[in-house]
C-alpha cells in the first residue's frame, strides 16, 4: 500500500542535468535568491549593506524585481504593505547590526497587523557568532535576540545546505495564520563563499489551515440562534481571511448589528442597515455592545482601541474567534475559538439558525444618530469636511495608508473604506512614518490603482527620503501631508493633560518645494480646494504630493467620562 506521504516527486531529466552541473560562480547569496524565486517571490524590498552584498549581487543574476528604499524601517513598512495587499510573504533584505535594528519598528507593526514579511539579514562571519566580542563590523552579542520578541519566528542558516530549508521554513511560518513577520540570519562568509549545491528548484510550502473545533462552533451556533440581542465585532482577522462575504451572510441571518474595529475597516458594508460602522471610541457604541446578550467577536483581541480604551465591560456571553492564540480571552472571558475567521464563519453558517428581528436596523440607526449628535455639538465642521473631501477624491478600489495623525484618528471612526483591504494604518503598533513607505509597497504590489498616503508633517519627516524612491520607480502614490506645524495630536494631549504643550512644535520645510526638489510634483491646497486637487493628483501617473496647511482637532473622547 502506498500512502500519500510516501510519494516522492522524481526529478525530470532537465532537473537532474541542472543538479549535476550547476553553473559556476554561484555563492550563498545565490542560494538565498534562488530559494525566494522557488517559493514564488517576485518582488523584494531592502537596502544593501557590506555584509549582505553577496545577496544583492545574486539579485543581478535573477528575475526578481528589487525595490530599494532609503531607510531600513521604511523598507520594512513597504514590505508590510506588499504583504497586506497580496497575501504573500514579502521578502525584506537587510544587513547586519545598525541596518537590521533600524527595521525593528516596521517589524513590530507587521506583527501587530499580522502582515507576512520575510526578513533575511546577514550576520557577522561564522567565527564571530556565539556572543564573544571579536570586534567585527556591526557586531552584536546576539543579533537575533533583538528580534525574538518582535517577529513570529527566528531562523539561522550556518551552512549552504541549510539556506533553502531555513528560508522555506520561515516562509511557511510567515504565511501560517496568524500571518506575521519572520527573521532569517545568514553569516557573511556563508553568503560570500562559492557553492556547489544545485540550483534551488523546489520550494513549495503548504501552511496549515486553522479550522475551528466543531464542538465549540456547535455551542456558538446555539448561543447565537437563541440570542435576543446578538451583536458582532469584526476585526482585522476578517479582512485578512477574506471573510467579509461570510460575515455579511451570518449577520443578515442572525439580524445582528456589526461594528468593525479600526483594523477591520471594510469588513462590513458601511451603509448596511445593520452597520454600526466603526465608532468604537464612542460611549453610545460601547453601551450598545455591552447590552448584547451574545457578542460575537471575530478576528479581534478587543485591545485598547477596540474596547474604547478598556472601558468596555460586556454583560452578556462573549464568543471570540481569533487565530492568534495569545489574544484568545486575553481581555475578557469568552467561548474562545482558536481558528481562522473564514473557516469559523463558514462553520457557523452551516449550523446557525435564522433569526428575525425587525427592530435591529432601528436600534442601529438610533445609536448612529446619537453618535452624530455628539460630534455635531463639538464644532468640528472643518475636520468632517476635510475627511469627506478625501473620500470623494479617492477612487472606490484605491487603497489608502494612514499615518498616526489627527486626520487618521478621524478616519478610523468616520471613514467609509468602501471595500475590505483598502484602508490600512499604523494603529497596530502606533509608530510614526508608516503611511508613505507603506503606500509605495502597495503601489509596487498593484499598479492598477492609485494609492493614497496620509501623514501629518511630523510623520512625513520620518519618511521624506522615500520621495527619491517614489521618483526612481515611478510609483503611483499621492501623498497628502496635513501640515499643522508640529505633532498635532501630542499637542492636544499635552494641552488637555498638563495645560500647555512641550516639544510638540516643529519648524518644518516647505513640503511642496521639497517634493519638487526630488522631481515629484507638489501642490499646496486648502480645505475648499482639497477634493479637486487631490482627485487631480490621484488621476495623474507617478508620485505626487498635496500639502494641506490646517490645524485639525480630534473629537472629544468618551473613555474619560
Amino acid at each position: 500500500m502506498t500512502h500519500d506521504h510516501d510519494l516522492v516527486l522524481r526529478p525530470t531529466a532537465a532537473q537532474t542535468e541542472a543538479a549535476l552541473n550547476p553553473p559556476p560562480g554561484r555563492t550563498g547569496g545565490d542560494l538565498v535568491v534562488e530559494s525566494l524565486a522557488a517559493l514564488g517571490a517576485t518582488t523584494v524590498f531592502g537596502l544593501p549593506g557590506q555584509h549582505a552584498l553577496a545577496v544583492f549581487d545574486a539579485l543581478r543574476r535573477s528575475d526578481l524585481r528589487y525595490i530599494g528604499l532609503r531607510v531600513e524601517n521604511n523598507a520594512g513598512f513597504a514590505a508590510d504593505a506588499y504583504g497586506r495587499i497580496t497575501g504573500e510573504a514579502a521578502p525584506l533584505l537587510l544587513s547586519t547590526g545598525p541596518g537590521a535594528l533600524t527595521s525593528l519598528a516596521a517589524l513590530q507593526e507587521a506583527r501587530a497587523a499580522s502582515a507576512p514579511v520575510l526578513a533575511i539579514c546577514s550576520q557577522v562571519p561564522t567565527a564571530g557568532l556565539g556572543g564573544g566580542r571579536h570586534g567585527h563590523l556591526h557586531e552584536l552579542p546576539d543579533q537575533a535576540a533583538s528580534f525574538r520578541g518582535v517577529v513570529k519566528s527566528v531562523h539561522t542558516a550556518r551552512t549552504h545546505s541549510q539556506i533553502p530549508s531555513a528560508i522555506a521554513e520561515a516562509w511557511t511560518s510567515a504565511l501560517t495564520v496568524p500571518h506575521g513577520p519572520v527573521w532569517v540570519e545568514i553569516p557573511q562568509d556563508v553568503l560570500l563563499a562559492e557553492t556547489s549545491i544545485p540550483v534551488v528548484s523546489g520550494g513549495d510550502t503548504f501552511p496549515e489551515e486553522l479550522p475551528p473545533r466543531p464542538e465549540l462552533t456547535a455551542v456558538a451556533a446555539d448561543l447565537l440562534t437563541r440570542a435576543e440581542r446578538p451583536a458582532i465585532v469584526a476585526g482585522g482577522g476578517v479582512v485578512r481571511a477574506d471573510a467579509a462575504k461570510k460575515l455579511r451572510q451570518l449577520a443578515e441571518r442572525l439580524q445582528a448589528p456589526v461594528v468593525t474595529t479600526y483594523g477591520g475597516k471594510g469588513a462590513f458594508p458601511w451603509t448596511h442597515p445593520l452597520s454600526l460602522q466603526s465608532w468604537l471610541e464612542d460611549r453610545h457604541t460601547t453601551d450598545f455592545l455591552e447590552d448584547a446578550d451574545v457578542l460575537l467577536v471575530v478576528g479581534s483581541g478587543l485591545g485598547e482601541l477596540s474596547s474604547n480604551y478598556h472601558t468596555f465591560a460586556p454583560r452578556g456571553r462573549v464568543i471570540q474567534i481569533e487565530a492568534d492564540l495569545g489574544k484568545l480571552e486575553s481581555n475578557h472571558p469568552a467561548l474562545g475559538i482558536h481558528a481562522d475567521a473564514r473557516l469559523a464563519l463558514q462553520a457557523l453558517l452551516e449550523t446557525v439558525g435564522e433569526r428575525t428581528d425587525p427592530a435591529a436596523p432601528e436600534r442601529v440607526s438610533g445609536v448612529l444618530d446619537k453618535v452624530r449628535a455628539r460630534i455635531a455639538a463639538q464644532d468640528l465642521t472643518l475636520e468632517q469636511d476635510v475627511l469627506a473631501a478625501v473620500r470623494k477624491a479617492l477612487p472606490t478600489r484605491a487603497p489608502s495608508f494612514w499615518d498616526m495623525t489627527i486626520l487618521a484618528y478621524w478616519a478610523w471612526s468616520a471613514f467609509d473604506a468602501k471595500a475590505p483591504g483598502t484602508m490600512h494604518s499604523a494603529q497596530g503598533a502606533g509608530g510614526l512614518g508608516y503611511a508613505f513607505p507603506a503606500a509605495l509597497g502597495a503601489a509596487a504590489a498593484d499598479p492598477t490603482h492609485p494609492v493614497l498616503a496620509v501623514s501629518g508633517d511630523g510623520g512625513a519627516l520620518y519618511s521624506v527620503a522615500e520621495l527619491a524612491t517614489a521618483r526612481q520607480y515611478g510609483l503611483n502614490v499621492t501623498w497628502l501631508i496635513v501640515d499643522d506645524g508640529g505633532y498635532g495630536i501630542l499637542r492636544e494631549y499635552m494641552t488637555d493633560f498638563f495645560g500647555q504643550p512641550t516639544a510638540t512644535d516643529l519648524p518644518g520645510p516647505d513640503f511642496v518645494a521639497l517634493a519638487e526638489s526630488f522631481g515629484v510634483p507638489g501642490v499646496r491646497t486648502s480645505p475648499e480646494t482639497l477634493e479637486t486637487d487631490l482627485a487631480k493628483a490621484l488621476a495623474a501617473p507617478g508620485p505626487s504630493v498635496v500639502v494641506l496647511p490646517a490645524v485639525l482637532r480630534t473629537f472629544a473622547p468618551t473613555h474619560t467620562e
